[in-house]
């Protein structure tokens, strides 16, 4: 129960980060499969399955194989339980992920320190919560304390750093995942 690797494949996302990946529009990759620009969004937003024959002319106009799309492709389940006992005993020290493949969110915890010295930046926005402890996060040049079950949202493209101020600090980190264009970028001031 609850492996999602059971579960049958959504091949919409992986066509999608192929096309985008390769920079083409829905309409180029249309005109080179033959397949009509609607049957294709509808593909990518998993309201239609693909036959073999149509998959085979997708991966063809994105210069790849049906086999490498579907090997990319995310699984469709619903609902997968990741629990703290299938983690590796150092995995439960440091960073542990709490969510399994490759999906629209990412999700970590770390307990304990880790290299306060790191920046960080990334694409999309994402949420840092305080499980336990305690922790001081630098963002754009200010600096943030933050405690037991306190939160800090970051907009994508803030530079920020963090440390644990208390022993055994535990932080969950949630965010939208690279690849997904969830904000547009945004002008520099």
């Amino acid at each position: 129960m609850g492996d999602h690797k059971e579960q049958p494949l959504r091949v919409g996302a992986a066509v999608r980060r192929r096309r985008r990946a390769l920079e083409l529009t829905l309409a180029v990759v249309a005109e080179r499969s033959g397949l009509s620009v609607p049957f294709l969004s509808q593909i990518e937003n998993e309201r239609a399955r693909p036959s073999q024959s149509s998959l085979e002319k997708v991966a063809d106009a994105l210069r790849t194989t049906a086999v490498e799309l579907l090997a990319a492709a995310d699984p469709a389940c619903s609902v997968d339980v990741v629990r703290f006992d299938d983690a590796e005993p150092e995995c439960r020290t440091r960073v542990r992920s709490l969510v399994r493949g490759h999906h629209q969110m990412h999700a970590q915890e770390f307990t304990g320190d880790h290299d306060a010295g790191r920046e960080f930046q990334f694409r999309n926005d994402q949420l840092m919560y305080v499980a336990d402890g305690a922790v001081e996060i630098e963002a754009e040049g200010r600096a943030y304390r933050l405690g037991r079950a306190d939160t800090l949202y970051l907009t994508g493209g803030v530079r920020h750093r963090w440390r644990a101020t208390v022993p055994e600090t535990r932080v969950v980190v949630v965010a939208v995942a690279e690849h997904i264009e969830a904000v547009r970028d945004r002008p520099r001031t």
